[in-house]
Formats: C-alpha cells, structure tokens, sequence
C-alpha cells in the first residue's frame, strides 16, 4: 500500500485525481486496473475525524487494528 496526497481536478462533468508517474511505476498501474481508495479529506484533525480517538478509548493494540485494516483493504 502506497500513500499519496494529491489534488482533485475537474475534468468535463467529473473530478478525478491524478496519480504521479513515481507511483504509478512502482504499483505497475495498468490503464484499467482496479484501485481501491482511502478518501481523508485534509484537516487539522483529519486523524482523529477519521478514526474517533481519543484518550482511553480504544481497547485494541495497534497490532488488532493495522490486522483489521488488512483484511478489510486485500479480502
């Protein structure tokens, strides 16, 4: 897994966004290939918006919840 910040652009009706070229090349990205994407909007809080942190309240270890990230993004 690869992590990116990029732009949206328009494009005709529609947005997209681009992926650089470094990136392509090291994922081998074919035109038409499947991606799936993680969409977190750019925020001072953007981490903790995302996944509700907070002092205390997760119960699982880091291990739990990068394995659950895992099967949810490759199954």
């Amino acid at each position: 897994m690869t992590v990116i910040e990029t732009k949206v652009k328009r494009w005709g009706n529609s947005f997209g966004v681009v992926i650089p070229i470094e990136i392509i090349e090291e994922e081998k990205i074919k035109e038409n290939d499947s991606l799936k994407l993680i969409v977190l909007k750019d925020s001072k809080n953007a981490f903790k918006e995302t996944f509700g942190m907070g002092k205390g309240k997760i119960k699982k270890s880091a291990q739990q919840i990068k394995d659950e990230l895992r099967r949810d993004l490759y199954n």
